[in-house]
């Protein structure tokens, strides 16, 4: 039996995120079937990560089993030939039977789009979050560099999650304003910030309720001194509000 790795681009907008859901359309349900559309039998496709219903991936990692004799190249036209057009297998290459994609990670990186300007371009609505107000970006910064470290993020993680150590390292948030961003072959104008965050893992919604929390900071309304205090409360009332998904990418895993 092989085991088959998988790297994965997605355009997340149509889905219900990547885990398989009873009468949900998700990433991992698509590619499920698509693996077993190629290969004749059935084998489960399990992923490097949760992305939630509207999250993009540019380097989403899986992995499946199966008896096929179809070398990697095969295997990675195969099944872009029967994905739909916002689904790609970039890689597929054998791996050792004792891989794991999610344990074996060492980092996982995400960033996020913000359009912080009234219109925005009606080619990045899917991909950004519109916020009209104009954010203070050095507030925003002083707050990032509370959340370095390893630290507990239980004030920043999604309800219903069923983890228990919520004990994560952030090694680095950065944030940066962009006049521009590519698109196509042109030049999208406009005001832009870009909020990249890179962990040894991530809880659910955790980067998002932290872009959501720093926003209320651009705003004003939470000052960049409390985001001490909103960890070591444990309290996700304390922080601020979930972002929207359409804005987050998963950008790469590391092993």
């Amino acid at each position: 039996m092989r085991k088959i790795k998988l790297l994965i681009e997605y355009d997340g907008t149509v889905y219900h995120g990547w885990q398989i859901q009873n009468d949900e359309t998700t990433i991992q349900g698509i590619v499920q079937k698509s693996v077993q559309r190629i290969t004749g039998t059935t084998s489960g496709v399990l992923g490097a990560s949760r992305t939630d219903a509207g999250v993009h991936a540019l380097g989403q990692v899986a992995v499946f089993r199966t008896e096929s004799r179809l070398d990697d190249g095969t295997i990675k036209k195969a099944l872009n030939a029967v994905l739909p057009q916002d689904i790609r297998i970039l890689e597929a290459a054998e791996v050792d039977d004792s891989f794991h994609p999610r344990d074996a990670a060492v980092k996982k990186s995400y960033f996020y789009i913000i359009a912080n300007e009234r219109v925005s371009s009606a080619f990045l609505f899917r991909y950004t979050w519109a916020v009209p107000q104009q954010l203070d970006l050095n507030a925003m910064t002083d707050a990032s560099e509370a959340f370095i470290g390893r630290l507990d993020f239980a004030a920043f993680m999604g309800a219903g999650s069923d983890v228990r150590d919520t004990v994560r390292e952030l090694y680095s948030l950065n944030i940066e304003r962009l006049n521009s961003v590519e698109f196509m072959t042109g030049c999208l104008r406009g005001d832009f910030i870009k909020i990249w965050a890179e962990a040894n893992g991530f809880l659910r919604h955790m980067v998002r309720n932290i872009v959501g929390t720093l926003v209320e900071t651009g705003r004003g309304k939470i000052p960049a001194d409390r985001m001490r205090e909103i960890l070591e409360s444990h309290d996700r009332r304390r922080a601020g509000q979930t972002a929207p998904p359409q804005g987050l990418f998963l950008e790469r895993i590391v092993y």
